[in-house]
């Protein structure tokens, strides 16, 4: 029997029963189910929750730069190539490109200078094309499909500030958050620094849990003495 319609579109069908069958006639669960923002909802980790992962960067400036770039270029080329079938004479700039092009060498420094700038140019647009971007906002765990959710870094550091500051002995701390990892160096004014060190390591590993981020960091903490004025 089914129990009603569930977020997203799908049905929650007991073992025992006939699926239900939407629209099209197919049922909840024959065949791979859609994807959301290319997120599989069968691809479940642990305890049934999905794996979250990076969000994607729209990046339009870069693509607006990129696609106003190569209009114009093509444009202007194009211009004078349909000029020179009519009868005109070709523009100077290309004239002067051939030219050059025909009296360098391959190793002259500027045509290598050139060839360098244009490797790099076209290996970080394709590192903007492959990489998702977006490193300042942390994916969260998924236990709902059809809603995904990110924290943001400097939020999350700051949470986890506020739980080091709260620990004894702990005069100031700087955390830094990365997908993978969480630094904090802290200082401690009074308080064996062993002692301060154990308790902000329990303090910040519930802190981190309490993040609900998709992928724990791994922590490291330092805890030093402050530097005495003068």
């Amino acid at each position: 029997m089914s129990e009603g319609p569930a977020p997203g579109g799908y049905r929650d069908v007991d073992r025992g029963g006939p699926p239900d069958l939407d629209d099209r006639g197919i049922g909840a669960g024959d065949g791979p189910r859609p994807t959301l923002d290319g997120y599989d909802a069968g691809d479940t980790g642990r305890g049934g929750v999905t794996r979250a992962r990076r969000f994607w960067s729209q990046r339009r400036v870069p693509a607006a730069l990129a696609a106003l770039i190569l209009l114009g270029a093509t444009g202007l080329l194009l211009y004078d190539i349909a000029a020179v079938r009519a009868g005109h004479q070709a523009m100077y700039w290309r004239r002067a490109l051939v030219g050059q092009l025909a009296r360098r060498p391959l190793e002259d420094v500027w045509i290598l200078v050139a060839a360098a700038v244009a490797t790099a140019l076209g290996l970080w647009l394709l590192a903007l094309a492959l990489t998702p971007g977006l490193r300042r906002l942390l994916p969260m765990r998924r236990e709902s499909v059809p809603v995904r959710a990110g924290l943001d870094r400097e939020a999350a550091e700051l949470a986890l500030r506020d739980r080091a500051m709260e620990v004894s002995g702990v005069r100031s701390a700087r955390v830094r958050l990365r997908r993978s990892r969480a630094k904090v160096n802290a200082a401690a004014h009074f308080r064996a620094l062993d002692q301060v060190r154990a308790d902000l390591e329990r303090a910040l590993d519930d802190g981190i849990g309490e993040l609900g981020l998709d992928r724990r960091p791994s922590l490291t903490v330092r805890v030093h003495r402050p530097a005495k004025k003068g």
